[in-house]
């Protein structure tokens, strides 16, 4: 039963199908399914299957979009229930994430949130239009391994510099790691602001983010 719950689960995130999702993860809890395991064998391994998809020019966003809200439709069935029984993931790292002061574009940030889950991180998502005292404030109050400044808009992305001299000024910046992502963002960008990585696209950032855990 608890493999044919697994594959359903994989398959609702595939289809897109909030509904179904939310469905399985409650039949998984009732069957006392391990709700840690099903959240990574079930919902976030099929999220993982469309972002590699999406890696190679083989899904469009709007079915990353697609899968990553039905993976959390389940995922918060999911959630509840680690709560209660009090488990927890075992984290890869801790991420915070926000999209800077002045842009209020959530969508990409949305993504790479959700498919960092997927790939283990513990999330901290601060919002969009987020000023850069609050980047630093939120930095001291949770530690994060990694911060993740999203900007999708050319005339936001100099917050992204502004960010990381606030981070700098408050001495927190050498305890970070720090990737920018969002459409203008390039390598040159990155060397300019002192940034670590970039993330061009979800799949890659979460690629970086697992590459700078590791110390590559």
């Amino acid at each position: 039963m608890g493999e044919t719950i697994l594959k359903e689960l994989r398959e609702a995130v595939l289809d897109f199908d909030d509904d179904g999702a939310r469905r399985l993860a409650a039949e998984a809890v009732a069957a006392g399914m391990d709700p840690v395991m099903v959240l990574e064998e079930g919902l976030a391994k099929a999220l993982r299957e469309v972002g590699d998809s999406f890696g190679r020019g083989e899904a469009f966003v709007t079915e990353l979009i697609a899968a990553a809200q039905t993976m959390e439709a389940g995922a918060g069935v999911l959630n509840e229930e680690i709560a209660r029984l009090g488990a927890s993931r075992k984290a890869v790292g801790r991420f915070m994430i926000g999209t800077v002061e002045g842009d209020i574009h959530s969508i990409g940030k949305n993504i790479v949130k959700t498919m960092l889950t997927a790939a283990g991180f513990e999330v901290i998502d601060l919002g969009v239009d987020v000023k850069a005292e609050t980047f630093v404030e939120k930095a001291r109050e949770h530690e994060p391994d990694i911060i993740g400044l999203s900007a999708l808009m050319t005339t936001t992305m100099t917050m992204q510099r502004e960010v990381i001299k606030a981070l700098i000024g408050a001495e927190l910046r050498k305890r970070v790691k720090i990737i920018v992502g969002g459409a203008p963002v390039t390598q040159a960008w990155v060397e300019e602001i002192g940034a670590d990585a970039c993330g061009l696209d979800a799949g890659s950032a979460v690629q970086v983010a697992l590459e700078l855990m590791r110390g590559d």
